[in-house]
């Protein structure tokens, strides 16, 4: 009889009760999908069994200049700025402001101090560097997403010697990826009572790995292929 089985690892078992406590307070958070952050070799690497999910939002880095001679007066006009950006974002609607690399936390008025830094290639410039991100729609393509973005930094006023900088390209984001692992799992599940029918009564398939994060990369200019890096072993029941 063809057998279809988890490999019963007790170190596994831990591992993944480990696994599900740290990502408890981190599965809900925006995660950046960039093309360095998923090469080649890793979607060559992945298991064949994916599950398409649309990314969540699309992003760009912005970076708030000003070079104005005074100080305390630059410091002032990126404040203005930043603030301008808060407030213009929560008049658009479609926009929204983060900080962060790979996980974006929200921006407000709080953290304005905190984001400004002294530029050490120009003397007397400081700056502050922003992700702008936009909610992806069912109907949206890249140039749409993308339209939304650039007019929010063409009309966001801009105090004194002040300008804003979006020259770093466009990237996505996902929100809690792990919400995604039920309908991706019964993938694997069923891509391997397809591959134990096929092999027949004398083998056994053993899955490992399942406990793992999910991990993705990206598949189109707005879709994202989510997997989880198990394993597959067929071995026959008798010798």
């Amino acid at each position: 009889m063809t057998r279809l089985a988890l490999r019963p690892f007790r170190a596994a078992a831990t591992l993944a009760v480990i696994s599900a406590v740290l990502l408890a307070d981190a599965s809900a958070q925006e995660i950046v999908v960039t093309a360095q952050r998923r090469s080649y070799e890793d979607t060559i690497a992945a298991p064949h069994v994916t599950l398409a999910r649309r990314a969540d939002n699309m992003i760009t880095t912005v970076e708030v200049v000003c070079d104005t001679r005074d100080e305390g007066q630059r410091l002032e006009e990126l404040r203005q700025t930043l603030r301008d950006m808060i407030a213009t974002a929560q008049q658009d609607g479609t926009i929204a402001l983060s900080v962060g690399d790979n996980i974006l936390v929200d921006f407000n008025e709080t953290m304005l101090d905190k984001v400004i830094v002294a530029d050490e290639s120009r003397v007397e410039t400081s700056h502050a560097a922003i992700v702008v991100k936009t909610a992806i729609r069912a109907d949206d393509s890249f140039d749409s997403a993308s339209a939304r973005i650039k007019a929010f930094v063409a009309k966001t006023p801009k105090a004194g010697r002040t300008e804003v900088l979006a020259n770093g390209g466009f990237n996505l984001s996902i929100v809690d990826p792990e919400k995604s692992r039920p309908d991706l799992l019964r993938r694997i599940a069923e891509d391997a009572r397809q591959t134990a029918g096929t092999f027949g009564q004398a083998y056994e398939i053993t899955l490992s790995g399942l406990q793992t994060p999910i991990e993705w990369y990206q598949s189109d200019q707005l879709e994202l292929a989510l997997y989880i890096r198990y394993a597959m072993q067929v071995k026959a029941t008798q010798p």
